[in-house]
């Protein structure tokens, strides 16, 4: 039996999308905590507002995707111009902010430098690509979500982990 039109249902997902959206938000709620317990820290230099920054947009663009797809009688066509908007500004500003947060940063070795932007980057494309494929009826669907959920999580907890406990180092 072939189940791969679920791809493109986002009803079928409503589970996921839920936990998504609850995930997201716990997460931002927590790094609202880890930013007011070293707000003082993090507003005194730009580097650190910068990851701060985009660890919110990526939080909060994970939290806009799942409840997008939470609107009910959506059409897929629909779905993916709504994560195109999403996933484009996501991928623009993490990429923008990354950049901030590492550039002439005499704490961010060169190899983390690279870790960190390869990880906004592969945290935005799937959400990039899932939109392309909703929109063309092709390619995976909303399963892209999964891989960009979960690399996005991972940059929100790797910067909410710098912000409240590296920064005491």
């Amino acid at each position: 039996m072939d189940n791969s039109w679920i791809a493109y249902d986002a009803t079928r997902w409503t589970s996921f999308f839920s936990a998504e959206a609850s995930a997201s938000a716990a997460l931002t709620g927590l790094l609202f905590v880890a930013i007011s317990i070293n707000l003082q820290q993090i507003v005194r230099n730009r580097s650190l507002a910068a990851r701060a920054f985009k660890a919110l947009v990526t939080l909060t663009a994970i939290l806009f995707v799942s409840l997008l797809c939470l609107v009910p009688g959506q059409s897929a066509h629909a779905l993916g111009l709504g994560f195109a908007a999403i996933a484009l500004i996501l991928w623009g500003a993490s990429t923008l902010l990354q950049h901030k947060a590492a550039h002439n940063n005499p704490f961010v070795a060169a190899r983390a430098r690279r870790f960190n932007m390869a990880l906004a980057q592969a945290s935005a494309l799937p959400i990039v690509l899932g939109a392309v494929s909703l929109l063309i009826g092709r390619g995976g669907g909303l399963y892209w979500l999964v891989a960009g959920t979960l690399l996005s999580f991972l940059s929100a907890l790797l910067d909410a982990w710098v912000l409240l406990i590296e920064i005491q180092r």
